[in-house]
């Protein structure tokens, strides 16, 4: 189901779509990009029809060779040129015309990083190992950083120049919750907002079994582990 709005999207927003054999799934997905937004789908070695079908439907593709979500994602971000970038998972799991209230926030100068808090929706959207090692992850960061957050759910908002002033590294699991962690760094008004969250086409490359949970909370671990960063307060300063 499309997100509800009341006026039309704001304008000048890219979404990077990390993608890696989700050919089913992007026409549903790319159907609900906002209009006037550009979908920027990754595709990190993909062996299906993702590149076409995405191109078929619009989107600008993005070739990212070295395997992992972080690389994806980040490869999505290096290729973005909008003034805000949006993330989304590819696998229709998330709808992401649900994020027009998030870019709003943004350009309203209300948070610099805006975040889906998934719910669940129908049997099967989020395997019990996988809701209980976000949980531990969120408790964790709320331990390093202060943030009373319940999710680090793929769904975001932020600016672009000062996502790429966080300097992230980490090219695997462990990005969502690098980029996190950085902004709290750095200052960062950081919100969370419920979002439904529904059984994904597919299956799953991290979290859908206990060794691809376990793999994605060790990078996690790592990332927690890291000495606070230098990083500039860019989020407040640019809008």
């Amino acid at each position: 189901m499309r997100g509800v709005t009341t006026s039309p999207p704001p304008r000048d927003v890219d979404v990077v779509l990390p993608c890696l054999d989700e050919a089913e799934a992007l026409p549903w997905v790319l159907e609900r990009i906002p209009p006037g937004w550009r979908a920027l789908v990754v595709d990190n070695g993909s062996t299906d029809d993702s590149a076409r079908i995405a191109r078929a439907f619009g989107a600008t593709v993005v070739h990212e060779p070295r395997r992992g979500f972080g690389a994806a994602c980040h490869a999505g971000l290096t290729a973005a040129t909008a003034d805000v970038v949006c993330f989304c998972d590819c696998d229709a799991s998330l709808d992401p015309s649900l994020l027009v209230p998030f870019v709003r926030e943004v350009r309203d100068g209300h948070a610099d990083l805006v975040l889906g808090r998934r719910r669940p929706r129908g049997r099967g959207a989020w395997p019990a190992h996988a809701r209980a090692g976000n949980l531990a992850l969120a408790r964790m960061l709320r331990r390093r950083t202060g943030l009373r957050l319940h999710d680090l759910g793929p769904l975001r908002a932020a600016r672009r120049e000062p996502l790429l002033a966080l300097g992230l590294t980490d090219r695997r699991s462990g990005y969502p919750l690098q980029m996190v962690v950085r902004a709290a760094d750095a200052g960062w008004r950081v919100t969370e907002h419920d979002v439904p969250y529904l059984p994904r086409t597919g299956a799953s490359k991290v979290t859908g079994t206990w060794r691809g949970t376990w793999h994605a909370v060790r990078d996690m671990r790592r990332v927690l582990a890291e000495p606070p960063a230098g990083i500039p307060a860019g989020g407040r300063g640019v809008r």
